[in-house]
C-alpha cells in the first residue's frame, strides 16, 4: 500500500490596518483599527503523515501492560498480575479490622514480611476492665486511637485498608478509620 501525500501551496495571509479603516476616516487616520499591526501568517501543509510501521526506539516511551490476555492467562495461570507484584511495595502497610460479637480486633501488618507492626483489641486485660462495652462506638474510637499511637511509635505514618467483598465503609468501621485519620495517619 503506497503512502499518499497531499501537497498544497503555503498559505500567506496579510492583515493590515487598511482592511479595518472605514471610508470616511481615510487611510491615514488615527482610528482604533489603525493601531493593529500587520500580521503575516505562514501555514505549511507539507508535513508527511505518520508511518504505520513499528514505533521508533527511544522516541515514545510505551506504558507497561497491566492486564494479561485470556490466552496468556490460560498458558500461565499461576503468574501474578502487575498490580499483584507491585502493590506490596507501593502500599506496604495494611490495616486489618475484625469485628466479633464480643470484641473488636485491629492490626497493622507489613505486606512483604508479614510482620505485625501494631495491634489493638478490646479483649486485652486493660481495656476489658475499663470499657463498659467492648463493641460499641466508644470502643471503636479507643481502638482507632491505640492503632494510630502504636503505629507512630513504629514509624508508620501511612497505611492502606482494602475493603472485602460486599463491605462498605460505614458504621463501626468508619468510626475506626476516621479516628485513625484524626490521629495523624494517612490512608493511601
Amino acid at each position: 500500500m503506497a503512502a499518499c501525500t497531499i501537497s498544497t501551496p503555503p498559505l500567506s495571509i496579510s492583515l493590515s490596518s487598511e482592511l479595518f479603516s472605514s471610508k470616511r476616516d481615510g487611510p491615514n487616520s488615527l482610528s482604533w483599527s489603525s493601531s493593529f499591526p500587520s500580521i503575516n501568517l505562514y501555514v505549511d501543509n507539507s508535513i508527511p503523515p505518520p508511518s504505520r510501521g513499528a514505533p521508533k526506539q527511544g522516541f515514545v516511551v510505551q506504558a507497561a501492560w497491566t492486564r494479561r490476555s485470556r490466552g496468556e492467562t490460560a498458558k500461565k495461570p499461576n503468574r501474578k498480575s502487575w498490580k499483584q507484584r507491585t502493590d506490596m511495595y507501593m502500599r506496604p502497610f495494611l490495616l486489618d479490622v475484625f469485628f466479633s460479637r464480643k470484641f473488636i480486633h485491629a492490626k497493622v501488618m507489613h505486606r512483604g514480611t508479614s510482620k505485625v507492626i501494631s495491634v489493638a483489641t478490646t479483649n486485652a486485660k486493660d481495656l476489658r476492665d475499663t470499657l463498659p462495652s467492648l463493641t460499641d462506638n466508644n470502643a471503636c474510637k479507643v481502638i482507632g486511637k491505640l492503632i494510630a499511637e502504636r503505629s507512630k511509635e513504629a514509624d508508620v505514618y501511612a497505611m492502606a485498608y482494602e475493603l472485602k467483598k460486599n463491605e462498605r465503609v460505614e458504621g463501626r468501621l468508619a468510626i475506626i478509620l476516621d479516628t485513625i485519620q484524626e490521629n495523624g495517619i494517612i490512608f493511601v
